[in-house]
């Protein structure tokens, strides 16, 4: 009778986040196929597991998955952990739970932690509909089109990103998919975590400012509707209302909004005027 592949879910960055169940999982399978070996002996370190590890990562994914196969088969069973959150979302994993199931083994989720729901959720944006893209394209033009093609999906919009392309995929994002509301979630339950909201072109321009900017990022936007979407009016009062918090006086904060927002100061002033 063939044996069990657990997919067990591990923390994205507080190693308090595992649960019981994966812990007790991990002490009892006959092996642990992890994405790499050094990164999760520090959690099994951590909480006591002796457990035999083999390799499991996108470079030997295709021929692990055949070597794991004949030990399901055997009726061995295995744990398969990725470095951080649920394997097979964006890391490794599809091609042993294809052969798990088509021996006949059992496949047991061990659910946890996933960044990409962790951020969404702590965004402030809409949750009844959530579309998960994963990682964004490198290059620019597919990048565009991947953003055209989830434009009018009715859902708050959930991608990974690296440091070194932010910029560069919230400006992208601003010229296909408008203005939207968004946010960005780093280094999530570390000692570093934070979560800047606000429009496309507002986080564009605060994370301009940090060029060694580092982590892990999760890039949620809202969904296109006629909330999500700020009129360059609300733009324009939301900055000077930042600008002024930040001890800048008034008129000095609406010269440099309306700069930012390519208006001329007396269509700013008048903006101002107008929406009290």
């Amino acid at each position: 009778m063939p044996g069990t592949l657990y997919l067990v879910a591990t923390p994205i960055g507080n190693l308090q986040d595992i649960t019981h169940r994966a812990i007790e999982t991990l002490r009892s399978v006959d092996l642990i196929a992890c994405e790499d070996t050094r990164h999760t002996g520090k959690l099994l370190k951590a909480y006591d597991i002796k457990a035999k590890k083999l390799s499991y990562h996108q470079h030997n994914e295709n021929e692990r998955a055949v070597e794991l196969r004949e030990m399901l088969l055997a009726g061995q069973s295995i744990a398969l952990v990725s470095d951080a959150g649920t394997p097979s979302v964006s890391d490794p994993g599809f091609a042993i739970i294809r052969e798990a199931i088509a021996v006949g083994a059992s496949v047991i989720p061990i659910p946890g932690a996933a960044a990409f729901v962790a951020a969404v959720t702590a965004s402030g944006l809409d949750t009844r509909s959530i579309y998960f893209g994963g990682f964004l394209p490198p290059r620019r033009a597919e990048r565009q089109k991947r953003f055209a093609q989830v434009k009018d999906i009715p859902a708050t919009l959930v991608f990974y990103e690296t440091p070194l392309r932010l910029v560069r995929a919230l400006e992208d994002a601003a010229s296909v998919l408008g203005n939207r509301k968004a946010a960005v979630a780093r280094e999530l339950t570390k000692m570093h975590e934070e979560i800047q909201r606000g429009t496309l072109t507002e986080l564009k321009k605060l994370f301009e400012e940090h060029a060694n900017l580092r982590g892990e990022l999760v890039l949620v936007i809202d969904d296109e509707s006629a909330e999500s979407v700020f009129t360059e009016d609300e733009q324009l009062i939301r900055r000077v209302k930042e600008l002024e918090d930040a001890g800048i006086e008034r008129r000095a904060a609406l010269k440099v909004a309306a700069k930012e927002l390519g208006m001329t100061r007396s269509e700013a002033y008048r903006i101002m005027v107008r929406r009290g």
